[in-house]
This record gives C-alpha cells, structure tokens and sequence, in this order.
C-alpha cells in the first residue's frame, strides 16, 4: 500500500492486495493509480490505511447474522459526522464498483451511496465547492438571500443527478437540499451579530404577525449589549418554531425574575447560576428549557431546569433566528418530498442539518463545547424535531 501521489496524501492498493476482491475494472485502476484522498470534509478512507482491505465479514464485530449478498462487501471508509456522531461505514461491491453505507455494529440492509468511486469522489468535491463557494460554485460568492439558496441547490442537483440516471442518493439529495440553506443570510457586517438576517425572512417562512418584536420597555436593564437589543426590536423572532416559543405576553425577565415570579413555589432560587440576573429569558424550548441571552456579551444558552445547567445553544440572536427558520424550512422542504428524507435517511439529513448549521455558527464546534442542545435535537430521531 502506497500513501503519496506527487507529494499529496492519497491511499493506494497494489494488484495483489486487490486480489479477487476488486474485479470491477475502473475500480482496480483508480486503487492502484491516483488512489483516494485520506481524508475530505465530508469522508475519508482513513480505514483502508489502518487495516487494509477488509469484507464486511472480517470487519463487523459481534455475532452479527450479515445477508450472504453483504458478507463480501468491502469496508473501504467511514462518513465524518459532525459532533462526534457514530460513523456509518462505506462499502464497495467489488464486482460491480458500487457503494453503499452501513453500520458496523449491527449492520442492517445498505443505503445507495454511489455508483462508482470515481462519482463518489466528484460528489465529495462539488460539496467541498459549495461549502468555499468556489469552482462551480464561485459566482455565488458574496449573494445572499433565498435566490441566491435555490440556485445553489440547483446547480448541486444536476451535479449529483449526472451519473445517476436521475436517482440521487438520500445522504446526496439531503446535502443539496439542506447545505445551501446556509446562504440565505450573509455575514454580520451591519448588524453587529454573527449574521445580518434579511429584515422579511422570518414573516416569509412564518406567516405576517407571527414574529414578535420587542419594545425598548420590554428590556430589562441588564440587557446591555447593544446589537442584540437591535435585533430583537426590528428583526424579532418567531413566536413559535417547533421548539421554541417567546415570551410575548410580558416585558422579557431575567433568570432570576422569572424563576422568583412565576415559579418561586416550585423552583429553589439557590440554584441559579450566580449571573442569573444578566441572563434574559427569551422563550422556553422542549423538555423544560429556558432560552436565555447573555445580557452583557449577547450569547444564547439552554438553561435546563432539571439539571440546573447552561449549555450552550447559539453564538447570537442571529444564528438564534437562523436556526430556527433552518428547522421550519427543512420540515417544509421534507413534505414537499412527502417526506423522504425523514423516513428513508433520517441520520443522513440530521447530518446535514448540523453541516449547515455550523457553517454558520461556531457555537457548536467551539473548544469545550460539551453538549450541544441542538445537535442533540436533531439526532434525537424519537424526539421528532426533523
């Protein structure tokens, strides 16, 4: 086996190691010529290094009972799931050169992946391409908005519908439909916030007099910081997204507020967090939650009542907005496929869901990070939320 090709990282495999496993001509010459990238955003081939050619057989741990169509399945790579998500193997048939996606622990029936290394590996970069807005991608860069969103879920279709007669796999479809959501706000360079939200976004995918926007009289005086005192007056937030829902009846409380008002029989104030008094209740999530914002720095939390603990939920009120508006849009998105991607490949689009999401807001991905309410939400397949 073979790990550089003119000085950048590639995997190959020599004849002998393809051996009878790989009859599928095209196949063979890509393995033993370029080879495979270690590594790419969204996948790597990092196993074929560590522990060469495996079948699904020799490779499943347990006393799986594996279909015999399956047994001689090659695990060549593994899926990169963001936030630590078990990993989905890669298989290639190699008789005919296409793959699949299973699980290793309790392998059930495969999901179509692609038809050939070779297209996997051109799906792999039109994605990375979308992602830098480069390449055939490259005119987008700097548009924002949702036309800027539908042209570059069209061009990532007909990029992925080429080779595939049409029938684009689950986790492709979900990364054309989903990925470019991302763009439909740019960066914060007016707002003052991680993103300048388009000031009718949220009338457009919620219904006119569904966003609740604030007054300057509904603002404790520890809600300082500036930009999200700004968002809140003129862009506001939906007064219900799936999870989430505002505050409108009442000036917005502080943590310590609200818990001494409207729930001081059945909640003990001594364990708040120490800065309670600067944290401002937004709404209340699923599963007993207070959406707070930081009134000094503008961040957003997920207080959780059971556990008296803050997790860390969105960089801003921007990112804050976005995410909601990216649950109700993909929910809208599903019903128009008469919702295939929820019931045929639901891991694959809650993957896409936390790619797009942390394009836009590292929160997420930050150092110490720990858990992450919304990647949790959107794993929970039980819970519903996609």
């Amino acid at each position: 086996m073979s790990t550089t090709d003119a000085g950048i990282p590639a995997i190959t495999l020599t004849e002998a190691e393809l051996g009878r496993h790989v009859t599928h001509a095209p196949t063979r010459g890509l393995l033993t010529g370029p080879g495979l990238p270690a590594d790419t955003a969204l996948l790597t081939f990092s196993p074929l290094r560590a522990y060469g050619l495996r079948t699904l057989a020799d490779a499943t741990e347990g006393p799986f009972r594996l279909a015999e169509e399956l047994r001689d399945r090659l695990v060549i790579g593994e899926l990169l799931n963001p936030g630590g998500a078990r990993r989905e193997s890669i298989l290639l048939d190699g008789g005919t050169g296409e793959l699949t996606t299973a699980h290793l622990t309790g392998p059930s029936a495969p999901r179509p992946f692609a038809p050939s290394l070779a297209t996997l590996l051109r799906f792999a970069a039109v994605t990375e391409e979308l992602a830098g807005l480069r390449g055939r991608f490259a005119s987008l860069a700097g548009k924002y908005g949702p036309r800027t969103v539908s042209e570059a879920s069209r061009r990532l279709l007909a990029l992925f519908a080429e080779g595939t007669d049409g029938r684009i796999p689950p986790y492709w479809k979900a990364a054309a439909l989903i990925r470019p959501l991302a763009l439909v706000a740019g960066p914060g360079t007016t707002s003052g916030l991680n993103l300048d939200v388009p000031a009718r976004l949220l009338e457009q995918e919620f219904g006119h007099g569904r966003v609740a926007r604030f007054e300057e009289v509904d603002f404790p005086g520890t809600l300082t910081h500036e930009p999200t005192r700004r968002f809140l007056r003129e862009t506001g937030l939906p007064e219900e997204a799936v999870v989430f829902h505002a505050d409108t009846d009442v000036p917005l409380p502080t943590l310590t507020e609200y818990f001494t008002g409207e729930r001081c029989d059945d909640y003990p104030l001594d364990v708040l967090p120490a800065h309670a008094g600067h944290l401002i209740r937004l709404g209340h999530l699923i599963e007993d939650n207070s959406l707070v914002v930081d009134g000094r720095t503008g961040a957003v939390l997920a207080f959780s009542e059971p556990e008296a603990t803050l997790h860390p939920l969105n960089t801003d009120v921007s990112t804050l907005a976005f995410t909601l508006w990216l649950l109700h849009h993909e929910r809208t998105i599903d019903e128009h496929l008469s919702n295939e991607l929820t019931t045929r490949a639901y891991d694959h689009l809650a993957t896409a869901m936390i790619h797009t999401l942390t394009a836009v807001d590292p929160a997420a991905t930050l150092p110490d990070t720990g858990r992450h309410h919304w990647t949790e939400l959107f794993r929970d397949e039980a819970g519903g939320v996609l």
